[in-house]
């Protein structure tokens, strides 16, 4: 029998790709971010399953709650919640404004805490079910310039953990953590900006494809947590064993490899209104391997794009 999988987060980047990931697996879905465009492309790229959109602000009241009562009239369950709506903002601490700092949290993680309420609800009363979040190696290390987003990513690290205590009562229940290293996806590029160059993701850089798998798998063979990136498991040793080191390289390395070239007036991106027209699963900071089938040439091309970002 297929499942019914929530998304939330469905119309971009990871989220995107999760979702054609579980539709080509025959479960049925029902997809939430806050721009309806961009759902109902996902939608017809689905269009092998039952498909239900609904568009979803995860920081407006009762929303999520509205979510869940739309899937359940619809498909009279829920089976796995996935979570990968975020945000994110560039800018020092002090530079950055107070309401994008803010609404960054309200996103990244009380947007999550407010999934984990609702789904847990829905499965206690079922009494099985499996929710997914997004965390990010940034759960575990910090950067610079990315402070709104960092916390968030800690701050969800720690609602997960506590969740998953709480839940040893209930082993039909359960709570996993995927955390993606650098992921080819447009959130960087649609980020909130007051550091006046565009961000991009550090390498070695993810497909979001790969995530998608890893979030489908854990719906398969539930775990704890997920670590996905070839590179996280440095950068948490770095971190905790030589933090002083860490700290002389992480804002070079930020400045980098973390940062484009691209000069950007002070701006708030995406972070209180969606840009539909940023919608994809790939932010273009990978190259396109059909480029690089085309030989030399490809090759030189995808390198002098990547050079100019």
């Amino acid at each position: 029998m297929s499942r019914v999988v929530v998304i939330v987060g469905a119309s971009s980047g990871i989220g995107r790709a999760a979702a054609r990931a579980f539709a080509e697996r025959g479960d049925r879905l029902v997809l939430a971010a806050r721009a309806a465009t961009p759902l109902a492309e996902v939608r017809a790229e689905c269009a092998d399953v039952d498909v239900l959109t609904v568009p979803t602000d995860v920081t407006e009241p009762d929303a999520l709650d509205a979510l869940a009562d739309a899937a359940v009239d619809r498909f009279d369950r829920i089976d796995v919640w996935v979570h990968t709506a975020a945000v994110m903002a560039y800018g020092r601490f002090d530079e950055l404004p107070g309401r994008v700092f803010d609404q960054v949290v309200r996103t990244d993680l009380l947007g999550a805490a407010g999934s984990v309420r609702v789904a847990l609800r829905h499965f206690r009363a079922a009494g099985a079910g499996t929710v997914i979040l997004t965390g990010s190696v940034l759960g575990h290390i910090t950067a610079p310039y990315l402070g709104a987003y960092v916390a968030s990513k800690w701050g969800l690290q720690g609602l997960a953990r506590t969740v998953q205590q709480e839940l040893r009562d209930s082993p039909e229940i359960r709570l996993c953590l995927v955390n993606p290293g650098s992921v080819d996806t447009p959130v960087y590029e649609q980020a909130a900006n007051y550091l006046g160059r565009v961000g991009r993701p550090p390498p070695p850089i993810g497909s979001p494809q790969r995530v998608a798998r890893a979030i489908v798998d854990c719906a398969d063979r539930p775990r704890r947590e997920v670590s996905v990136g070839r590179f996280n498991v440095v950068m948490r040793a770095g971190f905790t064993v030589l933090p002083g080191l860490y700290d002389v390289l992480v804002g070079p390395l930020m400045r980098l490899a973390g940062l484009s070239g691209r000069s950007v007036a002070a701006n708030d991106g995406s972070v209180f209104a969606p840009n539909p027209a940023g919608a994809a699963v790939r932010g273009g900071h990978l190259p396109d391997l059909r480029q690089l089938a085309l030989g030399p040439v490809g090759v030189v091309g995808a390198a002098l794009r990547r050079r100019l970002r």
